[in-house]
């Protein structure tokens, strides 16, 4: 099985922790990968925007002026697009940008994703992360601690303290196991694991 360091806070080795090679060191499928960031991007799409058509804009429907004898081209309506306050022709209509992609693949993509960083060496393990209080200057003194810059943190539960301290950071998340994502993971390509956390997303995604 793979291995990973556990740390505290300052730095320091506490131990080692094994992690499953299914989750942590699988092969890395970028199609996986790109299929779904691709489908979590467009899920975020509203897909609100709109136009008046000529059916929708206020106006009368009458025929401004009889078919033959004034010389003008043929008018059927004065709320027709080439008319001033008249519909948008072909304009865009509310719809929906919504992808899916099955549970199976969904978890393969996430396992390669952190395969990915495990390669790279770019998972940290801690023991805990529990700051004493809410102060933005604790929470960065661990960041340099790790040389970490633009990072994913991983909690085993809710931390108020430490998402508090971390939000006015820049390039760095804090979440709780049951919101990682695929998108996350590649946004920030370095993630901090509480060791409990590394258990919750292990027998989450085992397949």
């Amino acid at each position: 099985m793979a291995k990973l360091d556990v740390f505290d806070i300052k730095k320091a080795k506490v131990g080692e922790i094994e992690v499953s090679d299914a989750v942590f060191n699988d092969d890395v499928r970028e199609y996986l990968i790109h299929e779904a960031v691709k489908i979590q991007l467009a899920n975020r799409r509203q897909g609100t925007v709109a136009v008046k058509n000529r059916a929708a804009v206020s106006g009368s429907g009458k025929k401004p002026f009889k078919q033959k004898g004034t010389g003008q081209a043929r008018q059927g309506c004065s709320r027709a697009p080439q008319y001033p306050g008249g519909g948008v022709a072909f304009g865009p209509q509310p719809k929906t940008y919504n992808l899916s992609m099955n549970k199976k693949a969904r978890k393969a993509a996430l396992r390669s994703a952190l395969s990915m960083l495990y390669k790279k060496e770019a998972i940290t393990v801690l023991n805990s992360f529990e700051l004493p209080s809410i102060k933005t200057k604790a929470f960065v003194e661990v960041l340099n601690a790790f040389n970490l810059d633009k990072t994913l943190v991983i909690t085993d539960t809710a931390n108020l303290v430490l998402e508090l301290s971390a939000r006015n950071v820049k390039n760095v998340k804090v979440l709780g196991p049951e919101g990682l994502n695929i998108f996350d993971i590649m946004k920030y390509q370095s993630v901090v694991f509480t060791e409990a956390a590394v258990r919750r997303v292990e027998g989450a995604l085992q397949s």
